[in-house]
């Protein structure tokens, strides 16, 4: 899960705090800061991208127009964190910690990764619905399908990308084309994980799809995720 930089509380002409008069109407600034992707399972998506509590509005009503309390959800990451009244310190989430540090992304799955906040890395990835598979009887929810496309779109670029690395040929060409392809798609994680052996296109990745939160790297060391400060992980 892509860590993100949400940033300040937006201002105003007068630079003043927005004041949202309809949470929804923070979507736009959201997206201009994060992109327009999940911040939970990471599609790409447009118009049914919505703007997401944090801790629920049904519970904390004071927080209803609170840019902190805000990310952005698609509908079946959304439906499935719901209204469960929420302890924050009980998850990981992708604007506090370094997500992508904690959970680990195989062909359609996501896991946690073992002895780094796994149970809180475990509690979020149910909590929005992370661990569920195809069912053939209902099929609203294809997040498992679209990891899984993501996936093995992500490895033939890799293939691709190699063998222009053997033979010294377009190599920036196809660089440029797969940061488009990723940042078009979705799927941050996925992309990272396929790439977690060229740390150029790592940097790209992280550099290029807006509200990535840099500070989670090591840029000197082949872009090692590190634990982010003020973090759990």
């Amino acid at each position: 899960m892509r860590p993100v930089v949400r940033g300040s509380w937006p201002l105003d002409a007068e630079g003043e705090q927005k004041e949202f008069a309809k949470y929804q109407n923070a979507r736009k600034d959201l997206i201009d800061r994060l992109g327009g992707y999940c911040s939970y399972c990471e599609m790409k998506i447009d118009a049914s991208l919505a703007v997401e509590h944090i801790q629920p509005k049904s519970h904390h009503p004071s927080l209803t127009f609170d840019w902190n309390n805000f990310l952005l959800a698609c509908p079946n990451c959304n439906s499935n964190k719901g209204k469960k009244n929420i302890a924050l310190n009980d998850y990981i989430w992708p604007d506090r910690d370094n997500t992508f540090r904690a959970l680990d992304y195989q062909r359609g799955i996501v896991k946690s990764k073992p002895n780094i906040e796994e149970t809180k890395a475990n509690r979020l990835i149910q909590l929005v619905g992370l661990d569920k598979i195809p069912n053939p009887i209902n099929t609203t929810d294809r997040r498992w399908l679209s990891r899984l496309e993501a996936w093995d779109m992500a490895e033939r670029a890799k293939h691709n990308l190699n063998r222009c690395y053997t033979n010294q040929m377009n190599i920036h060409d196809m660089q440029d084309q797969i940061l488009d392809t990723a940042k078009a798609q979705g799927y941050w994680s996925i992309w990272m994980t396929q790439f977690r052996n060229d740390p150029n296109m790592l940097k790209r990745f992280i550099d290029d799809f807006p509200g990535t939160c840099t500070d989670c790297f090591d840029t000197t060391n082949h872009c090692s995720p590190i634990p982010r400060v003020g973090g759990v992980c």
